[in-house]
């Protein structure tokens, strides 16, 4: 996993993003969006997976848009950012988030480990085939949950990736009821609508509120 480190190194707080390659010439301009919305230091760690349909995905499931199934790696990859990411720096705190796909993997690492003390989780993809249930049967180990999606997601002849608004609801209900500090946020757009924004806002609300 290949990883790029941002702003200030010797924070004791570290935003670790997990991300694609589509994702690398962005990561900048949000690291400064983040600056903008919290005056907290902190290093934002990017952490580049090498195939994101299989690397961020919990368990394997069928192709839901084009061809290409889901092969269930988010255990290996979880393992790996464990021993080989977070263990090179002891003492600190870490935020985990990400965007679609890595916001999924981001929720749904947080119920495997309490490694993290908050989770940013940006139009995360909710609608995984069996997620609303694994996390309606787990309980979450974090502390603070920030939740967003865009207000025309749902609005898709997919009947799969449709459910997206409705299971996000459904997690922040649960959240609430359980106690976790957490938001629900709603943006403008669908899902590729300034996601370097929707992702910063995300981070800037978990470090205004661990």
């Amino acid at each position: 996993m290949n990883t790029v480190s941002y702003a200030d190194k010797d924070s004791d707080l570290i935003l670790v993003q997990m991300s694609g390659a589509h994702e690398r010439e962005s990561v900048e301009k949000e690291v400064s969006l983040i600056k903008e919305r919290t005056d907290r230091d902190f290093m934002l760690l990017a952490c580049f997976v090498d195939d994101w349909n299989r690397d961020l995905s919990p368990w394997k499931a069928g192709a839901v848009f084009g061809n290409e199934p889901f092969a269930g790696g988010a255990e290996a990859t979880l393992n790996a950012l464990k021993s080989d990411v977070l263990g090179k720096y002891p003492g600190r705190r870490f935020i985990l988030g990400g965007y679609s796909m890595a916001g999924l993997f981001a929720l749904w690492a947080s119920y495997r480990t309490d490694a993290f003390c908050a989770v940013a989780a940006a139009s995360p993809s909710v609608w995984y085939p069996d997620f609303l249930t694994y996390a309606t049967d787990h309980e979450i180990k974090t502390n603070a949950v920030y939740l967003s999606l865009g207000d025309k997601e749902e609005r898709t002849k997919n009947k799969v990736m449709r459910t997206v608004g409705d299971n996000i609801k459904a997690l922040h209900e649960r959240y609430t009821d359980k106690g976790i500090k957490n938001v629900l946020e709603w943006n403008e757009g669908n899902h590729f609508t300034e996601p370097d924004v929707r992702l910063s806002k995300a981070f800037a609300w978990t470090v205004e509120n661990i």
